[in-house]
C-alpha cells in the first residue's frame, strides 16, 4: 500500500515531463523569435537613417574598428559591432555604430554565464595628435577605484570632478584639452555619453538607444569635436 502514492507520483512525472518540455522548447522559440525581429527591424530603421541623411549603411563593420585605440571597444571577454553608418554629417565624417561586448563568470556549481553591455557609438576625426584619455561617467566602481588609490585625474572644476572620471597618462595634456569650456560643456551634453579621445580620433559612447535618437548623439560627437581647445591644435599638430 506504501508504494502506491509514490508511483502515482512516478506516473504523473512520467507523463508532465513531456509538457514541461514542450512547454521549454515554445518559449526558448519565442523568445529567439522574438529576437529575431527586433534586430530585424533595428536593421532596416538603421538603413532607412542611412537613407534619409545621405549616409551610408553597412550591416557588418567594413572598417575593422574594433581595431580602434579606444578602451571601450577593447572591454570584456567577447565583443562585436553591427549597423554602421558612414558619411557626412553637418559637415564632418562621422562612422556610428551599435556595439556590444559581454563578460564571462562562472557560479560557485560551475555553471558559465555572459553579461551582455550594448552601445551605440559615433567616431569622429580630429585635426590634432591627442594622447589617449578617457572621461567616464564617475560611478560606484570609479569611486571605489579612488578609495584604492587608484585615483583618476583631478581638476579645477569640483563639479567636473564629481560627475567625471578622467583617465590619461599625459597630466598636461589632460589639462591642456579639458579647459574651463569643455568641462563645462561636458557637464550639460546630452544623453550622459562617455567620451574617449585617441591620437586624431573622438569616440562619443551612450547605452543603446532607440534608432531615433541617433541625431542627439551625432550631434553630441560634433559637438565635442568642437568644443577641443585651440591650444590643442596648436601644441599638438598632427604630421602628415
Amino acid at each position: 500500500m506504501g508504494q502506491r502514492p509514490a508511483a502515482t507520483i512516478l506516473a504523473l512525472m512520467e507523463n508532465t515531463f513531456p509538457i514541461f518540455i514542450v512547454l521549454f522548447v515554445l518559449v526558448a522559440g519565442g523568445i529567439a523569435y522574438y529576437q529575431f525581429l527586433a534586430r530585424r527591424q533595428r536593421q532596416q530603421a538603421f538603413a532607412a537613417f542611412a537613407a534619409a541623411h545621405g549616409l551610408g549603411y553597412h550591416l557588418r563593420d567594413p572598417f575593422s574598428l574594433l581595431s580602434e585605440p579606444f578602451h571601450l571597444l577593447h572591454k570584456g571577454d567577447g565583443r562585436g559591432i553591427e549597423n554602421v553608418l558612414d558619411g557626412d554629417w553637418s559637415g564632418i565624417p562621422i562612422r556610428a555604430f551599435d556595439y556590444w561586448y559581454y563578460e564571462e563568470s562562472t557560479d560557485s556549481q560551475g555553471h558559465r554565464s555572459k553579461t551582455y553591455y550594448r552601445f551605440d557609438c559615433v567616431l569622429v576625426p580630429v585635426e590634432a595628435a591627442c594622447t589617449p584619455l578617457r572621461i567616464d561617467r564617475e560611478n560606484v566602481l570609479t569611486r571605489l577605484a579612488d578609495h584604492l588609490a587608484m585615483r583618476d585625474l583631478e581638476f579645477e572644476l569640483e563639479e567636473f570632478n564629481h560627475a567625471f572620471s578622467v583617465h590619461c597618462e599625459d597630466r598636461k595634456f589632460a589639462n591642456d584639452f579639458l579647459d574651463q569650456r569643455m568641462m563645462r560643456w561636458l557637464l550639460v551634453a546630452p544623453g550622459k555619453p562617455i567620451f574617449e579621445v585617441a591620437y586624431d580620433r573622438l569616440l562619443c559612447a551612450v547605452k543603446k538607444c532607440d534608432v531615433e535618437e541617433l541625431p542627439v548623439l551625432l550631434h553630441t560627437a560634433k559637438g565635442f569635436r568642437e568644443q577641443v581647445p585651440a591650444v590643442v591644435y596648436s601644441l599638438y599638430p598632427r604630421s602628415g
